[in-house]
């Protein structure tokens, strides 16, 4: 195995090492406590953003291995119709072989390298949107250890992905619905005060009937 397929390698055994980790039962509290330090520690934010650019390097090997897997079957028919050579091209269809099972070896080494990223990134997602919703239960039958930073940290982390673009958007036609309204009731000011000048002026500019 070529370097770079062994630290492909040895990726996925980090992987599996953190989804289990992560599907260990804790407490609470400890559980709260640690996804806020991963959510706002600097350095595990610098980790995350290289491992984005790690996973691009590996879905190109991904791509490459199909491609190298793909060109391999269409060598293996060529041998197997050339029946009255065997003894000739008996080593070399055992070469081909080999090729293919070393292909076949790290298309699979790298989807499954990938497959695992995508299903960590999912389940970090899953399980703080959980702690943040445990954290309102227990803020609403009285715990006093619940709410606090802490929560409000695993709330702005739980907002990634479609449910905090969702929500960050329905805040801000909030803030503008709010804003709309203020304005509105400024102008209705500005125009009863301005309609009860002209009413001042008319009744003012109007000549009084001699008796």
């Amino acid at each position: 195995m070529t370097l770079y397929y062994s630290l492909v390698f040895l990726l996925l055994m980090v992987e599996m090492g953190i989804f289990c980790a992560l599907i260990v039962p804790l407490p609470f509290a400890v559980r709260r406590k640690l996804f806020t330090f991963i959510s706002e520690s600097p350095a595990i934010a610098k980790l995350q953003y290289g491992m984005k650019i790690t996973f691009i390097f590996i879905l190109i090997l991904f791509i490459d291995s199909v491609n190298r897997v793909y060109r391999v079957q269409l060598e293996l028919p060529s041998y197997s119709k050339d029946a009255g050579r065997r003894s000739a091209v008996g080593h070399e269809r055992m070469e081909v072989q080999a090729r293919k099972f070393y292909s076949q070896r790290n298309m699979y080494l790298c989807g499954f390298t990938l497959f695992l990223s995508l299903i960590l990134n999912r389940t970090y997602t899953m399980i703080l949107e959980v702690l943040r919703l445990e954290d309102k239960v227990h803020q609403l039958t009285g715990d006093k250890k619940a709410g606090g930073k802490d929560s409000v940290k695993l709330a702005e982390a739980g907002d990634a992905g479609e449910i905090g673009r969702l929500r960050k958007e329905l805040a801000t036609r909030e803030r503008d619905i709010e804003a709309l309204k203020k304005q509105s009731e400024g102008l209705s000011k500005e125009y009863e005060r301005l309609g009860d000048e002209f009413s001042k002026e008319n009744r003012d500019s109007t000549p009084k009937k001699d008796r």
